[in-house]
């Protein structure tokens, strides 16, 4: 397996994703000192729904040769590429992406209240968002829950309009909420999925204890072994321009700069 990584713009469509509302100091307080027995309950129904994974830090013994990204710990397979997504302006990275062929995977993961799971009312604003770009939106069970099958309209090379396909998963865990967004072929092509759900199954959560707002994102980090982007590396073409635009989660991006 292969780490890369891709310097990015600041500016992010997140409302398009439903992961950044504001929340309320409430709904901080929720996230982080919820003891209710309805609690406890919903923290047992959703980590039997896990059996396979995704997995919180407290269910497994170590990292298991996984990757430390700091919130997530991913797990590589052969011929993947792990691409990071780093803000421009910040270097902090925000995004992990998975590339097997022509298929991707992104992942990210939110804090989320202890009392009650976040999917549901995500899927719900991601839909909305979808539908009012002009794309369309399907709800189907998944290998991992309900999920979400879109098709978003893009100008192809020809002036006509072509739908982009991009499937939304989202799983709920203890205090956190992991998506991923499949594109390319694997959003399409069950078989092409396949090794990227496998992936996201095996990615385990480290939330961490401090109070965060829902849907705040987990800080990611490069791993240890990885050094910092420079110019010399990256090069200041009319190329490396056009690789720095912002993730189309409906649209597989450029080739990336390697960084070990």
């Amino acid at each position: 397996m292969s780490i890369f990584r891709r310097n990015k713009d600041a500016a992010r469509d997140e409302d398009a994703v439903g992961t950044t509302d504001a929340a309320s100091t409430a709904d901080v307080e929720d996230a982080g000192t919820d003891t209710s027995a309805d609690a406890e309950a919903a923290r047992g129904d959703e980590a039997a729904g896990r059996t396979d994974g995704p997995f919180d830090v407290e269910e497994v013994d170590g990292r298991g040769g996984r990757i430390d990204l700091g919130a997530m710990w991913v797990s590589g397979t052969p011929g993947m590429e792990l691409r990071l997504e780093v803000e421009q302006q910040t270097q902090q990275v925000n995004a992990v992406t998975a590339v097997i062929g022509d298929s991707a995977l992104q992942m990210q993961a939110f804090a989320a209240p202890r009392s009650s799971g976040l999917w549901t009312e995500i899927r719900r604003e991601i839909a909305m968002a979808v539908e009012q770009q002009g794309g369309t939106v399907e709800e189907a069970d998944g290998p991992l829950g309900t999920e979400l099958r879109t098709r978003m309209p893009s100008a192809g090379p020809d002036g006509r309009t072509v739908f982009a396909p991009a499937t939304f998963i989202g799983v709920d865990g203890p205090r956190w909420f992991l998506r991923g967004v499949l594109s390319g072929r694997a959003a399409i092509d069950e078989a092409a999925a396949q090794p990227l759900l496998a992936a996201l199954r095996g990615v385990v959560v480290v939330r961490g204890v401090e109070p965060m707002a829902p849907r705040e994102m987990l800080p990611l980090q490069l791993p240890q072994d990885a050094r910092p982007e420079t110019d010399a590396d990256a090069g200041t073409g009319d190329d490396d321009e056009d690789q720095d635009g912002g993730l189309d989660p409906f649209e597989r991006g450029p080739e990336i700069t390697e960084v070990r």
